[in-house]
């Protein structure tokens, strides 16, 4: 019996000749290959500009900074999340709070967050960042935190790693609304460069010092030098950068990855329908489907109903690893972790987060799986929890 990843790479022939190709070039690093990728992934997005990163995590931690986001600033994001989310403010030496999530969508709460406010505003302890995250692919509610972030005084930098391909009230995710947004190329993320991550404003001002953070802080470009150049080869470091950078060969995967996304993302959301209907009269809740957003479906995850069924999630969690299905669960709460704890958080300050982690298992979802290996996992659910 083959095993069942809950999350794998597609990887076609058209990718493997796009890398083979950039191996056989000049530039297997810092060539052209990065801007291509750069300039279909902001065409894609509806976007003015594109900086590619080495991955999600660098993107948030440079954008925070590129945002302004230094000691003693507040940075506010959901719990429901994976570590970076909240440890790029942190690298940044800011302060990190949560807004719990709404139980339906587990994304942050806008409730949550307007009550949240209104308390900080009343104490003068008011966010300067807001880190809004896509959970499983589904969009934030954007729109309306772009509201509070001008009425409030904050930015926004959305975390859209699992994004990518998702579109909010008709555009694409990454288009509008944030200051700046991050998207992820991980190996199983929608669109893949192995590791790799992409982040988009249309902000050109923020743009270039998100490029310039990339690479060291470092420029070749004498109208932003501070002395005269030397000669052709002459560089300045202007600020304390890093070597974030992505590889030629990475971004001629992510291009030729870009180009198939349409139909990667047209069989990640036939799949999900389709789980929506197998799973219909079990003691589970699936994912929830909100009016003018479509889903990346990233993550197919449902909760284990307990009123419904005397099986922990545990045991449904090994039933189906014994059977050969690699499910997960995404994620802990951030606020949960031992460091974070040591910063003052603890279990019961985000109730929501905490009930959909004690309850929640994602499915195997990826392009490539079969109908007949998504029934099987849909038997042995059905089968451990009747």
């Amino acid at each position: 019996m083959s095993f069942i990843p809950y999350s794998c790479q597609n990887i076609s022939d058209a990718d493997i000749a796009s890398v083979v190709d950039t191996l056989r070039s000049d530039f297997l690093t810092q060539g052209p290959a990065i801007a291509a990728f750069e300039c279909d992934f902001a065409t894609r997005h509806q976007v003015a500009h594109a900086v590619a990163v080495a991955n999600a995590t660098a993107g948030l931690h440079i954008a925070c900074l590129a945002l302004g986001i230094g000691p003693g600033d507040r940075v506010w994001t959901s719990p429901n999340s994976f570590l970076a989310s909240a440890n790029c403010a942190r690298y940044c030496g800011a302060d990190v709070d949560f807004v719990d999530i709404d139980p339906a969508t587990r994304n942050m709460s806008l409730a949550g967050l307007r009550a949240k406010l209104e308390q900080a505003a009343a104490v003068d302890r008011l966010p300067q960042l807001l880190i809004p995250v896509d959970f499983a692919g589904l969009p934030c509610d954007l729109r309306e935190m772009r509201e509070l972030a001008d009425r409030y005084g904050f930015q926004i930098l959305a975390d859209a790693s699992h994004a990518t391909g998702a579109s909010y009230l008709g555009r694409p995710v990454g288009s509008q609304y944030a200051d700046a947004t991050v998207f992820s190329f991980h190996a199983v993320k929608i669109v893949t460069t192995a590791e790799g991550g992409m982040v988009t404003t249309q902000n050109a001002t923020l743009a270039a010092r998100l490029r310039s953070l990339r690479s060291h802080g470092m420029t070749r470009e004498p109208s932003a030098m501070e002395g005269t150049p030397d000669g052709p080869w002459y560089y300045e470091q202007t600020e304390l950068g890093f070597n974030y950078r992505l590889t030629d060969l990475q971004a001629a995967l992510g291009s030729a990855q870009l180009k198939r996304l349409d139909e990667m993302h047209a069989q990640r959301r036939q799949l999900a329908e389709r789980y929506d209907s197998l799973l219909t009269g079990l003691p589970v809740r699936c994912p929830a489907r909100v009016p003018e957003r479509v889903s990346a479906w990233h993550l197919y995850a449902i909760e284990i109903d307990m009123e419904r069924t005397r099986v922990t999630r545990l045991q449904v969690f090994n039933a189906l690893r014994d059977a050969g299905i690699g499910v997960n669960v995404h994620y802990i709460p951030i606020h949960t972790q031992p460091y974070y704890a040591r910063l003052g958080f603890k279990r019961g300050d985000f109730p929501a987060a905490e009930h959909y982690y004690a309850n929640a298992i994602s499915l195997p979802l990826f392009p490539a799986l079969t109908e007949a290996q998504q029934q099987r996992v849909v038997d042995v659910l059905r089968n451990t929890l009747v």
